[in-house]
């Protein structure tokens, strides 16, 4: 069951979509692109299915989406709700900041603020269509914890092949910057989305729990 909750920023109020578990090892905090809200599909997909393997989801409508404007605003307007939100989460386990697109630099940016336990980045536009020369690789670089971007094949916004070879991918064969595929393609929707949902279930037991119990041990 999915919960709403109203959090005022200055830049206006934002709203965080939570999904719990009943014994969560970790929650994941997402944001939306620049282009769409949370019920992106990969977004809503995090959001069903991980609460049952321990993880809950929380998606972060940004204020500027919640006040109905249909243009993003700057960067460090983003980041700036961002911290606001997860400030006032009060979590009791690991975070895992993340977001598709946008949402991803934005978690990319603040993960080290936050204190972050590992990044996940949906369609990471690692440079403006057709524009290679303008990369964006330093916002990764930049991240000092586990990452892991998953890329659709496809994505004008940088394919697999672009990315720095030390990154941490999970490819959705023939997905686009949203990570839909063709109807006549290798694989179907769904099983998209489930490259998604297992691809990050996997990475946040082995990388951010894992390293969390690894620390402990020590």
């Amino acid at each position: 069951m999915t919960t709403v909750r109203t959090i005022p920023t200055k830049h206006g109020d934002a709203r965080v979509h939570t999904d719990r578990s009943r014994s969560p090892f970790a929650t994941l905090v997402v944001g939306h692109g620049a282009g769409g809200g949370i019920d992106a599909a990969d977004l809503v997909a995090l959001a069903e299915r991980l609460p049952r393997e321990g993880i809950s989801v929380v998606r972060l409508e940004q204020p500027w989406r919640v006040a109905g404007k249909k243009v993003a605003p700057a960067p460090a307007i983003l980041d700036n709700a961002l911290i606001a939100v997860a400030d006032k989460l009060r979590l009791r386990t690991p975070l895992v900041l993340g977001g598709r697109s946008a949402g991803a630099r934005s978690a990319c940016r603040t993960a080290k603020h936050l204190g972050a336990s590992g990044v996940l980045a949906l369609a990471f536009p690692l440079h403006p269509p057709g524009k290679p020369e303008s990369s964006r690789v330093d916002e990764l670089d930049a991240v000092s914890v586990p990452t892991l971007v998953i890329q659709g094949e496809n994505d004008p916004f940088g394919r697999p092949d672009e990315f720095p070879s030390s990154t941490e991918l999970a490819v959705v064969p023939g997905g686009d910057h949203s990570l839909r595929v063709p109807k006549r393609g290798s694989i179907s929707q769904e099983d998209a989305l489930s490259i998604v949902v297992e691809a990050t279930l996997e990475w946040i037991v082995r990388e951010v729990v894992g390293n969390a119990v690894g620390k402990a041990g020590v």
